[in-house]
């Protein structure tokens, strides 16, 4: 993957959260109600997020996460919770502000030993978010082709100290089917490419490149309800 080419497709996404589908994504990762497709969106969204948390210590008191592809916060908000120092990265500048004002709102700092949160719109790779113990990427490389997403990893791999947490699409007829067919949003507000892959094929393949020396695999988690399949990995080091 060229520069030019992650700047094209960062563009893509960019164009469709920012632009295209706000609105949508706002009630999606929101309360409002949904009803239908999106329905069992959320569902599926609500328990990868557990499961991907969950994976985290309880304690997060001096961990420094990052969340990237953040949109909203919600996952933010949960490891703040837990004591986390988190970096909320997004491509969507109106998403930022979207989890900004809900940080507000929600009164997410306060005392009793929680963290803090910073949103920042931009490149999740972007060397100045610096260091972290720990990322998690929840539906953030399924856009990516294959190899591009391998290569998204190792540069997030090259500032982290502890353990990656993301998600891929796990290659199915029954999920390129619905692809094909079943849309979450109306077509105009289609969401950019979903590429499909074999997850543990994946990572293993990405284990034995030399840019992951000293890291292996963990957890494997999958969810599917309704429209929403996604397969949660772990890398640790």
């Amino acid at each position: 993957m060229s520069q030019a080419d992650y700047i094209r497709r960062t563009g893509e996404i960019e164009h469709y959260f920012d632009r295209t589908a706000l609105d949508a994504w706002k009630r999606l990762t929101g309360d409002q109600p949904v009803s239908g497709i999106r329905a069992t969106v959320r569902k599926g969204r609500e328990e990868m997020r557990r499961t991907l948390v969950n994976w985290l210590p309880q304690d997060l008191t001096g961990w420094r996460i990052l969340d990237a592809g953040c949109g909203s916060g919600v996952l933010s908000f949960e490891l703040v919770e837990r004591g986390a120092e988190v970096v909320g990265v997004d491509l969507s500048a109106q998403m930022i502000a979207h989890a900004r004002q809900r940080a507000l709102d929600l009164s997410t700092f306060g005392p009793g030993g929680r963290g803090s949160v910073t949103f920042h719109s931009g490149d999740m790779l972007d060397p100045r978010h610096g260091h972290f113990d720990a990322v998690v990427a929840m539906d953030v490389l399924i856009h990516y082709r294959p190899a591009d997403a391998v290569r998204v990893l190792h540069r997030l791999a090259e500032r982290t100290s502890r353990s990656i947490i993301f998600t891929l699409a796990p290659g199915s007829r029954l999920l390129r089917a619905m692809l094909a067919t079943g849309k979450i949003f109306p077509r105009g507000n289609r969401a950019p490419a979903i590429y499909p892959v074999q997850p543990d094929r994946l990572v293993s393949e990405m284990l034995h490149n030399p840019g992951f020396a000293g890291w292996t695999s963990g957890r494997s988690h999958k969810v599917g309800v309704g429209f929403y399949t996604s397969q949660a990995m772990e890398v640790i080091r």
